[in-house]
C-alpha cells in the first residue's frame, strides 16, 4: 500500500465534490465555459479513483512502475482538470496549451499502471 497516494486520491475526491458542488450552485458562467469546469470535475473524480487504485495496488508490486504511474496522475489531475478550471474561470488561451499535456499524463499514467501490474511477478492464485 502506498498511503501518499490513498491521501492524494481522497484529497481530490473531497476537492472534485467541492469544486462540482461550487461549479453547480455558485458560479455563472458561459455554457460552454460550465462544460469544461464539468468535465474538470468529472475527469478528477475519475483519476482520483485511479488514485486510490494506485496507492491501494502498488505496495504489492515488485517494480517501481506502480509509483511512477501514481505520480504521473497526480500530475495529470493538476494539468488536466487544474487547467479546465482555470481556462473555464478566465479564458485564458495561454493555459490551452497545458491542458493536452495533462490529459497526455493520465494516459499515460495508465499505460504505466498497467504495465506495472503486468510486469508484476505478484499473482495472488499461487498464495
Amino acid at each position: 500500500m502506498k498511503k501518499h497516494f490513498i491521501l492524494h486520491g481522497a484529497m481530490f475526491m473531497a476537492l472534485g465534490v467541492a469544486l462540482g458542488a461550487m461549479g453547480s450552485h455558485a458560479l455563472s458562467l458561459p455554457a460552454d465555459m460550465q462544460r469544461l469546469f464539468e468535465l474538470g470535475v468529472q475527469y478528477q473524480i475519475y483519476h482520483a479513483l485511479g488514485l486510490l487504485a494506485v496507492g491501494l495496488v502498488s505496495g504489492y508490486l515488485a517494480n517501481r512502475r506502480g509509483e511512477l504511474a501514481g505520480w504521473l496522475m497526480f500530475a495529470g489531475i493538476i494539468g488536466f482538470s487544474g487547467g479546465l478550471y482555470f481556462y473555464a474561470l478566465t479564458g485564458s488561451e495561454l493555459i490551452r496549451k497545458v491542458i493536452p499535456l495533462g490529459g497526455s499524463l493520465l494516459i499515460i499514467s495508465w499505460l504505466v499502471f498497467f504495465w506495472a501490474v503486468f510486469a508484476s511477478k505478484v499473482d495472488n492464485n499461487n498464495q
